[in-house]
């Protein structure tokens, strides 16, 4: 079918470059992907971009019934969209919530935006579907499930070419789309934190509804930092009795990222430890810390019990409400089964020490899952600095929260924000040090703002005016290849520049020297008694990890499961690992041109590097990489 095919589908895309270049005759970068997408299903729609339709509006009865239907959501709606007037008070915006239809039920706005032009032609009633209105915040969020702003002439019809508008969808706990939050304003007076406010507003709605819909299931909050459990950067995870998985909000898919995060997953695919247990100790302990399946460990918090009887401390009073507090120091980590005798282990442990002692920016590199958090800790140690260490995973942070995480923010800065403001992750390592962990995953515009801090060592909080001075030992750590990054544009230059004073390189598991040492002591913190006979070590070292340490730990995990006695031998190894790759006349280059091909199918399916990595589970280097190898890309 011509509508299917790659030609038609980039022909469509050229349509959408060519009119948004006459809109914008000093376009500067390529249109975001999911603006490409909204014009494409229009144009499949028959929708032409030189003839605006006329704008639908319910009537009033069935404006009615809409807001009837709408019910609980709605109400949560109402108290989001009051609040976030009275956060931008003045800025001449729109608010509006809007069904899973697209019909505008409620909107709030300023008088000088409802005199408007752009104000007379939202009222409420009126449907912004893409079929009904093209491209736009409301439809668009819609269509495709995620949040979405589009701004000026990105609207489908001209005719909306001055409005900018960001929204955001609104799922139940089963994760069907029921509503969404969109703000609006005059494309000439946006606001940079507009969207990050629509967004924490509809995640606010989301995790209410996830709590009262569980009501009869465990709901756990969870976040690998324990001062961040009672915020909207927590996960959200409802359990029923039996242990399986009943609902989840977005951020725990993030903060889980490579576990079947899925609805009937049992507790134990998700964490290493039965649920039964991890009941009891959550009964006995309240707040307590929990191993997933990666080895990741998060803080984890009951935000509403399974059980009536259930004594427990609640994150918030009437479901997860959001709370905010100071990031506390981290105890020194105990001897970790990642540290051994290895000379390239040695010797980077031995330059980071000498590093922080002249306060010198440290860029910790290596791949997933072979130590870089813990050397960046043996660092901290080393520096006799008395702060906290404070680790931040820069992917793990949505990037729009990521700079009030990092600054923090002043008094009413957005929806939800303490009235006294709130201090970040920054001044939380005040004397102390900080681990930017994945900083290749750092938005752009923030990237700007951290080289800042970094030439100055002032930070100046969201929504503030006023310089403060803060000590900080900067750490960062990734397991891409930054300068990479840099050719892509994905990585200021001068960034790297300052990051990268000292740099050092984790080897991976499969090329350490002291294989043996390091698979025995993590054995033995899994079960102390548990023994791997000479075989077992040789089979094991002749594996790849891919995933180092934590493929090991869950390797190493499973066999326990079957062998409680705690004496593995080849066989018992052999038996749980993936089975070896088939030689063939090709070898390595066929697999890789496998790996390549999937890559490209993908990236074809959805039509951005983003995206594509998300949905493989890989990195977007590595999506560049394949590219780079099929010939889409310079080399």
């Amino acid at each position: 079918m011509l509508e299917a095919s790659g030609a038609w589908q980039e022909w469509q895309r050229a349509q959408c470059r060519a009119v948004l270049a006459r809109r914008l005759p000093v376009a500067a970068d390529d249109p975001p992907a999911e603006i490409l997408d909204s014009w494409a299903r229009c144009l499949q729609q028959g929708l032409d971009f030189e003839r605006p339709l006329p704008l639908i509006v319910v009537e009033d009865a069935d404006l009615r019934r809409r807001r009837e239907r709408a019910g609980r959501v709605r109400q949560l709606a109402l108290v989001e969209l009051e609040t976030l007037m009275q956060q931008i008070a003045g800025s001449s915006f729109l608010l509006a919530f809007a069904d899973a239809e697209g019909v505008v039920l409620d909107r709030y706005a300023d008088q000088r935006f409802v005199t408007s032009t752009a104000g007379e032609g939202i009222p409420a009633g009126s449907l912004w579907t893409e079929r009904a209105a093209g491209t736009n915040g409301l439809g668009t969020a819609l269509a495709c499930g995620r949040p979405v702003a589009v701004n000026g002439p990105e609207h489908f019809f001209g005719q909306f070419s001055h409005i900018a508008c960001t929204a955001a969808p609104i799922r139940d706990a089963d994760g069907t789309v029921i509503g969404a939050l969109d703000a609006s304003c005059c494309f000439d007076s946006r606001q940079r934190h507009t969207q990050a406010l629509v967004q924490m507003a509809a995640a606010h709605i989301e995790n209410v509804l996830l709590a009262e819909q569980r009501r009869q299931h465990w709901v756990l909050a969870l976040h690998p930092r324990p001062e961040f459990v009672g915020t909207l950067s927590a996960g959200l995870l409802a359990f029923d009795g039996e242990g399986r998985l009943s609902a989840f909000n977005g951020r725990a898919v993030g903060l889980l990222s490579g576990l079947a995060v899925q609805r009937g997953a049992a507790f134990e695919q998700l964490f290493n430890e039965p649920f039964d247990r991890f009941l009891g100790r959550l009964r006995a302990e309240g707040a307590t810390r929990l191993r997933d399946a990666m080895n990741s460990v998060l803080a984890v918090a009951c935000v509403q019990p399974g059980e009536p009887a259930a004594a427990l401390p609640l994150v918030g009073s009437a479901g997860p409400a959001v709370v905010h507090a100071r990031a506390q120091p981290t105890p020194s980590a105990p001897l970790s089964p990642e540290v051994g005798e290895d000379p390239a282990v040695l010797q980077a442990q031995a330059l980071v020490a000498a590093a922080v002692r002249r306060q010198l920016p440290i860029l910790i590199q290596g791949e997933t899952g072979t130590g870089k958090e813990l050397l960046a800790r043996h660092a901290h140690q080393a520096s006799g600095r008395s702060g906290a260490f404070v680790p931040v995973n820069c992917g793990a942070v949505p990037a729009e929260l990521f700079e009030a995480e990092l600054f923090g923010y002043v008094g009413g800065a957005f929806t939800g924000a303490r009235r006294q403001g709130q201090a970040g992750l920054l001044a939380s390592a005040q004397g102390g040090t900080l681990l930017l962990d994945e900083v290749g995953e750092l938005p752009l515009p923030l990237q700007a703002a951290l080289l800042r801090f970094l030439d100055d060592g002032l930070l100046r909080p969201v929504g503030g005016r006023q310089l403060q001075a803060v000590d900080v030992q900067v750490l960062a750590a990734t397991h891409v290849d930054l300068e990479a990054a840099v050719a892509q544009g994905r990585f200021r230059a001068d960034l790297l520049y300052r990051l990268n004073t000292v740099s050092v390189k984790l080897p991976p598991l499969r090329l350490r020297s002291d294989f043996d040492q390091v698979a025995t002591r993590l054995l033995h913190t899994l079960q102390p008694d548990a023994r791997l006979q000479p075989a077992a070590l040789r089979r094991l070292a002749q594996h790849g990890w891919p995933g180092n340490f934590r493929e090991l730990r869950a390797c190493l995990a499973r066999v326990l499961l079957t062998h409680p006695t705690g004496l593995i031998d080849a066989a018992d190894v052999h038996a749980v690992l993936p089975p070896r790759p088939q030689a063939s006349e090709h070898g390595p280059s066929q697999l890789q041109r496998g790996a390549t091909e999937a890559v490209l199918a993908e990236f074809r399916r959805c039509g951005s590097v983003s995206r594509t990595a998300r949905c493989l589970g890989i990195s977007r280097t590595t999506v560049y990489r394949h590219l780079r190898e099929a010939g889409l890309l310079a080399a």
